[in-house]
């Protein structure tokens, strides 16, 4: 009976746990930009009547929507020849205060990481056995090894990024051999969620493609072992 309780209080918890997370979020917002950017947009308005919950609230909405336009229009201008001088120049500017630029830079650095998922940097989520057999962990296929690493191995090497948890802007590149790669079906920002919630968040799983999958790669490493054979014997030749 106690069981059943309190299980069925850990669900409800569980079923509230999103929404309230949202109602929070949205408080700091409305409590962070809403009341400032109504302060700035609206001094003309009476305190009094800025303070009625029927006007306030709406107020605060308004004043996320022109916080909202003034960051839109920002990324439009940017996109301009004399936005990006602009930007350039103002960016010169804050990398060369004391304090300011380590604070800067380190933001930017965060900033372009994300943003350039995008540009496929990771190409696909990939399970490896990392630190050892029989241990694996979650990783993201990044580009093929090549140049010097490829040439002192000898071997068809790939780049895996295992970030840390719950931290992903960190995390080990490790350079692996294809056949000990083992391609997962998720997609990289179901891959994330995984990784920053420590396990917590499980994306949906159909074991009919994961078993495409596993087959595909097999015959992937099975052709890149067979040219990785035949290579000595065309260099002899």
């Amino acid at each position: 009976m106690l069981s059943s309780i309190r299980t069925a209080f850990i669900t409800g918890i569980l079923i509230l746990l999103p929404l309230g997370v949202t109602v929070f979020i949205i408080g700091i917002i409305l409590d962070r930009i809403g009341n400032p950017a109504s302060e700035l947009f609206f001094r003309f308005v009476d305190q009094n009547i800025r303070e009625l919950p029927a006007v306030e609230i709406p107020l605060q909405l308004l004043s996320l929507i022109i916080v909202f336009l003034i960051i839109t229009a920002l990324g439009y201008f940017s996109r301009i020849f004399i936005g990006q001088l602009l930007l350039k120049f103002f960016e010169r500017i804050l990398t060369r205060l004391p304090l300011v630029s380590q604070v800067y830079n380190t933001v930017k650095q965060l900033v372009d990481t994300f943003s350039q998922q995008k540009k496929a940097v990771f190409q696909e989520v990939v399970m490896i056995e990392y630190p050892r057999k029989g241990v694996y962990a979650i990783g993201f296929l990044t580009n093929q090894a090549k140049g010097e690493v490829q040439s002192l191995t000898g071997e068809n090497l790939v780049n895996v990024f295992v970030p840390t948890t719950p931290n992903p802007t960190s995390g080990f590149l490790l350079m692996l051999p294809q056949k000990e790669v083992i391609s997962m079906q998720m997609s990289v920002g179901d891959g994330m969620k995984t990784i920053i919630s420590g396990g917590a968040v499980t994306p949906p799983f159909n074991d009919s493609d994961n078993e495409n999958v596993l087959e595909n790669t097999n015959s992937h490493s099975d052709t890149i072992d067979t040219e990785t054979s035949e290579s000595p014997e065309s260099e002899s030749e």
